[in-house]
């Protein structure tokens, strides 16, 4: 190691150190009492897209190392789901336990079964390649939002590193998969994305322009009425049963309706990147975060 990486090593370190080091900020009593962040497992490169099957379990990505993960809820133990992940970063489960994942090694949608046999279900819009689907939202009556931000990649070795499609857009995948087609081309960098169990308001984060925005779905996708939630952006996020909005970058950062912060949850990492709520009880919020994935029980209950 180098005097200049030993520095910035050593600088991460303190960093982390200061962060766990850091009390939760709670102001509305959303996090249980006594409760503690728990690293859960590190030795990862980059922990991204956690999403809760219905038996409570989280799947993870690791991107840079090509796997998903499962941390099984009854036994704390992380174990590789899938080798040659496609570079998955996103992922979410629909009702019948296929796991889709933003495959960002070719600018695809994947479907993956139970067994980790995965399936391609998009792989361009308008016959030119995506820039990366990054992140994923599945309606409770069908169809998938998700979000395509460009992030050039070293692994990118069969296209140019420069956007084919026209801007860093959201999109809509119809239930049946018919359809595909752009329902917010206004935004700097969409990143993370969620909605609300009612299948009434999407969330979706501009992370190039540092906001949050609200929106309401229609019945055939389109999005209408835009407005701003809050001034953060974020990579990942999820709900809770009280309409709390969990956003991420800085540890995590959780937001009432009205997008008024509410509570703030340090993590030791220079970055965390995405968030969900696992377990049975769907009472314990899942952090990926740089190298490694932390646990923390709540007193309210993910709706995902």
């Amino acid at each position: 190691m180098n005097p200049v990486k030993s520095t910035l090593f050593m600088a991460a370190l303190l960093i982390g150190a200061q962060a766990f080091s850091q009390e939760i900020e709670d102001k509305k009593g959303i996090v249980a009492k006594n409760a503690e962040l728990v690293k859960v497992q590190d030795g990862f490169e980059f922990t991204e897209g956690p999403a809760v099957n219905r038996f409570g379990d989280v799947f993870f990505t690791d991107q840079p190392n090509n796997r998903i993960h499962k941390w099984n809820a009854l036994s704390n133990e992380v174990s590789v789901f899938k080798e040659d992940a496609g570079r998955s970063n996103g992922l979410y489960f629909m009702l019948d336990g296929t796991l889709i994942a933003a495959a960002d090694n070719k600018n695809e949608l994947w479907a993956i079964d139970t067994d980790g046999n995965h399936d391609v279900w998009i792989t361009a819009f308008k016959g030119k390649k995506l820039n990366g689907p990054n992140d994923l939202w599945i309606r409770p009556k069908g169809g998938i939002y998700f979000t395509d931000p460009l992030y050039p990649r070293p692994y990118w070795e069969d296209r140019q590193k420069e956007s084919e499609q026209e801007g860093q857009n959201v999109y809509f995948l119809s239930a049946d998969k018919t359809e595909l087609f752009i329902v917010a081309d206004d935004l700097v960098q969409p990143n993370g994305i969620v909605g609300t169990p009612d299948g009434k308001f999407l969330f979706v984060s501009d992370i190039g322009a540092k906001k949050t925005y609200k929106y309401e779905m229609r019945e055939d996708g389109y999005l209408i009425n835009k407005t701003l939630f809050c001034e953060m952006g974020s990579d990942g996020m999820t709900i809770d049963d009280r309409g709390n909005l969990y956003l991420t970058g800085d540890g995590v950062a959780v937001f009432d309706r009205k997008g008024e912060q509410i509570a703030h949850i340090p993590v030791p990492a220079k970055w965390t990147a995405n968030v969900v709520f696992g377990s049975l009880d769907r009472k314990t919020l899942f952090i990926t975060a740089m190298d490694a994935v932390y646990t923390l029980q709540m007193k309210t209950r993910g709706v995902w």
